[in-house]
């Protein structure tokens, strides 16, 4: 569970790209958090909460509930920072009670949203898991990670480190309605292909694709086929499902964006996960595409340390089952 938080600020920037976002900082007392069974890593480091992609279909919005914000508009502009982050991991890690356990990162928000360009945590959080030789994962959709492309390779050196793109779609459509704060989904690709050529193993996750809107075919296959010309380290998808708090968000912007498709939602999402034949037919057909198109690459990185849960198996989890 998430340590207590105490506010000490809000803050506005009037300048691009930040325009409309208002920053709450808060100091946290512990910032590794440890997680419920029956997930593949036992430990996350989230330094935001809240976050500017204003992906439509994010599972975390309903966390913003948690801080008597709303999942809407609360969620995409009024970001909680954890400005002490880099110093509280640095200390927890240095505990006598720390065991070195594999740590997750991105696993709720992403810590590459546009935030970080301002309050930079992560190059701290980064330095102290490397001084430890601490093993963990990055799951992303910010290209900003190149920023600390030299802290990542020294990590590599050192202990086990993974990182992945969430890309659920290369049309320029289907992204800026349903991910209108992210980079362009090719300049992820290009991301994925930068840190693979530094040596940091970098794999896609097509996730989530939404149905009826980013699954036909021939969509998959151009997001396939760009990351494996990136080196990609895996490709794997995942189908959209909608946890309580989430789902009413998203119908209602599915009302406005794609009208048509909702009867269509409503019978599927009954539940908040998709039939589970819709789920494995989406996994063969992103197989067979992979295979056809000759497959990942080997890593050229040698595994090092303990084992850590790679962004695939995290984003499998946090998109199906969270």
């Amino acid at each position: 569970m998430e340590g207590a938080l105490f506010e000490i600020g809000r803050r506005t920037f009037d300048t691009p790209g930040f325009r409309g976002l208002e920053f709450i900082e808060v100091e946290a007392k512990s910032v590794i958090n440890r997680v419920p069974g029956g997930m593949p890593f036992d430990y996350t480091i989230n330094p935001y909460r809240g976050c500017s992609h204003a992906c439509v279909y994010c599972f975390a919005r309903v966390t913003h509930t948690y801080l008597n914000m709303n999942a809407g508009r609360d969620f995409e502009t009024k970001i909680v920072v954890k400005v002490n982050a880099p110093e509280v991991v640095r200390r927890e890690l240095a505990s006598p009670r720390w065991r070195g356990d594999p740590i997750a990162m991105g696993t709720a928000t992403d810590p590459y949203q546009r935030a970080e360009g301002r309050y930079r945590l992560m190059p701290g959080i980064l330095r102290a898991l490397i001084d430890h030789r601490n093993p963990f994962s990055i799951l992303t959709k910010g290209t900003l990670i190149l920023r600390d492309l030299d802290l990542l390779r020294e990590a590599v050196a050192v202990t086990e480190v993974s990182t992945a793109f969430s890309i659920a779609t290369l049309d320029r459509e289907v992204w800026r309605r349903s991910e209108p704060g992210t980079p362009n989904p090719r300049r992820r690709i290009e991301a994925v292909a930068e840190l693979n050529a530094a040596g940091v193993p970098c794999g896609v996750l097509v996730a989530p694709v939404l149905p009826g809107i980013s699954d036909r075919p021939g969509m998959l296959r151009e997001v396939v086929r760009a990351a494996l010309d990136a080196g990609a380290t895996h490709v794997s998808p995942i189908l959209l499902h909608l946890r309580p708090g989430v789902r009413e968000e998203f119908i209602g912007w599915l009302e406005h964006a794609y009208p048509d498709l909702v009867p269509r939602y409503q019978r599927m999402y009954r539940t908040e996960y998709a039939p589970g034949a819709h789920r494995r037919a989406l996994g063969r057909m992103v197989g067979r595409t992979v295979r056809a198109l000759g497959g990942v690459r080997p890593a050229a990185v040698p595994r090092r340390g303990r084992p850590s849960a790679s962004p695939e198996r995290v984003a499998a989890t946090q998109l199906t089952l969270v």
